[in-house]
């Protein structure tokens, strides 16, 4: 089985690693075949018949990388199989390049700050490249932190969509509390 990616050419680097050491992991923990074009921006991954989960896998991780993660953190989705990854494309949502980097200046935050507080408040990775805002988290929480991030995109005040992690967080310990007594 065979699947190709087509990523970034500012990615390719850091999904190669220094002397191929990322690819090398990725090809090893996944046990696929990994080739990499760097002038066209195309990358194939091979598995066998077996391997069509871990195949998959590698195809998520290696989006992952291109949208702006790096390998360490796109790599937990390796160790833990609950772990998804959602990309939302900020290009159709907006007109013109500057209302782009006012949405993901929102979503960033005065010196990442927005985007630091709803990863502590949902346990969510979240990674704002080019056009795109990537989430890596598990399927509960992802859905908290992309309400949160679509709130920031609709331009609803940061107090109120901290207000609204917040609510959530609470809840979601309430709901653990009930499960367990």
């Amino acid at each position: 089985m065979m699947q190709e990616v087509k990523i970034s050419g500012t990615r390719v680097g850091v999904l190669i690693g220094k002397s191929g050491a990322t690819k090398k992991e990725l090809e090893t923990k996944t046990h696929t075949t990994i080739s990499i074009d760097s002038k066209e921006g195309t990358v194939k991954v091979e598995a066998t018949d077996e391997n069509t989960v871990p195949l998959l896998r590698a195809v998520e991780i290696i989006n992952a990388i291109n949208r702006g993660f790096s390998p360490e953190r796109a790599f937990e989705m390796i160790e833990d199989e609950d772990l998804l990854l959602e990309v939302i494309d900020l290009g159709g949502m907006a007109d013109s390049p500057k209302q782009l980097d006012r949405l993901r200046g929102r979503i960033i935050g005065k010196d990442g700050r927005a985007r630091e507080q709803i990863e502590d408040m949902t346990d969510v990775e979240i990674s704002v490249f080019g056009k795109t805002v990537a989430l890596i988290g598990y399927p509960e929480q992802l859905k908290t932190a992309r309400a949160a991030v679509d709130m920031l995109i609709e331009g609803v005040p940061h107090e109120n969509v901290f207000a609204f992690l917040d609510r959530k967080k609470k809840e979601s310990k309430q709901d653990l509390i009930s499960y367990y007594y």
